[in-house]
């Protein structure tokens, strides 16, 4: 009986050796948050893709509402440094930076937004650059806080940021005025909320469906949420794992439609579009004029001339209009 025993064991120790090969190593330093998202996904095909985005990029839904008025950045600009530059695709990057005080949230209000400020240029050609952008962290997120940006060959501000390099000196300012504070949550409760996007647009709506899908589903009024999510191709949409495993998790609540102007070939998903966000799309996913309802709109100035016409227009024009929404129906970032 020696030798079959023997053999057992040596097969065995075969085994264990090529599992023991085929585990990945995991590094004690990510973050539980990371660990648990890639873990999730481990079947799908982009998880590789995932595990190298930032935990604002995978996380769940996390409701973190405060006041306004609570911002740690108020009317004056005030110099933080950045922390982390992280690209997450050919054409965009998370840039993630301290804040005032390490120890609390940065205290934004939803929706709202804050101004960045930094110097481009030399000498005479020096000047000062301010663009607002949306902050795609949560307020639960102590000490720091991320802004999704997308790069522009002409953009002063994105290219600007995007060679930026982590340091401990402060380059860029930001500032929080009242005139950053739009529609506040619970955006009047009304039963279906509509989003409409392109591009950066996203990263209101990022803060808003925070908010929505965070809630306890027994305490939100609102019941259904869709995203019309308009971006070039595939490859250019931000945020996306995210989007669509928020998708899958709160399918009761939340549906995502991503619509690709400048796609190549045939898509071959469900949730997936060529063209732009039309009449036809939105009477599809979206209720209509006469039910208890609202739509955001953020997107480069086409998307809002088409849709609802310019953002610093008071009165509703566009496919909107047309379609019997109200004013009152339809806020634009």
């Amino acid at each position: 009986m020696l030798v079959p025993i023997r053999r057992l064991i040596h097969i065995l120790m075969l085994f264990l050796q090529n599992i023991r090969q085929r585990l990945i190593p995991i590094n004690s330093r990510i973050r539980p948050a990371a660990i648990m998202n890639c873990c999730t996904n481990a079947s799908d095909a982009s998880g590789s893709k995932q595990a190298s985005l930032p935990t604002t990029l995978t996380s769940p839904p996390i409701k973190s509402i405060v006041s306004t008025g609570e911002c740690q950045f108020n009317d004056q600009f005030t110099a933080v440094p950045l922390l982390e530059n992280m690209p997450v695709s050919s054409t965009s990057f998370v840039v993630r930076f301290g804040l005032p005080d390490k120890n609390k949230g940065l205290g934004l209000s939803t929706c709202a937004c804050i101004l960045t400020g930094v110097e481009v240029g030399e000498g005479d050609e020096k000047e000062m650059v301010v663009r607002p952008y949306t902050p795609i962290s949560t307020n639960a997120d102590k000490g720091t806080f991320d802004l999704l940006i997308k790069k522009y060959a002409d953009g002063k501000m994105s290219s600007y940021l995007s060679d930026l390099k982590p340091s401990p000196t402060s380059l860029v300012s930001f500032k929080h005025i009242p005139f950053n504070v739009k529609i506040q949550y619970p955006f009047k409760s009304a039963k279906f909320i509509g989003l409409i996007s392109g591009g950066t647009g996203i990263t209101p709506m990022i803060q808003a469906l925070h908010a929505l899908l965070g809630e306890d589903p027994d305490a939100c009024q609102t019941e259904k949420v869709h995203l019309l999510y308009g971006s070039r191709s595939s490859d250019d949409i931000l945020g996306e794992t995210m989007l669509n495993h928020w998708a899958a998790t709160h399918s009761n609540m939340f549906g995502v439609t991503h619509v690709l102007s400048n796609e190549e070939g045939e898509v071959d998903k469900k949730n997936v579009r060529k063209g732009f966000v039309n009449r036809e799309l939105i009477e599809e996913c979206f209720p209509g004029p006469e039910e208890d309802v609202m739509i955001f709109v953020c997107g480069p100035p086409p998307m809002y001339n088409a849709l609802c016409g310019p953002r610093d227009a008071d009165e509703l024009s566009g496919v909107l209009a047309e379609m019997g929404y109200s004013a009152d129906q339809v806020f634009k970032f």
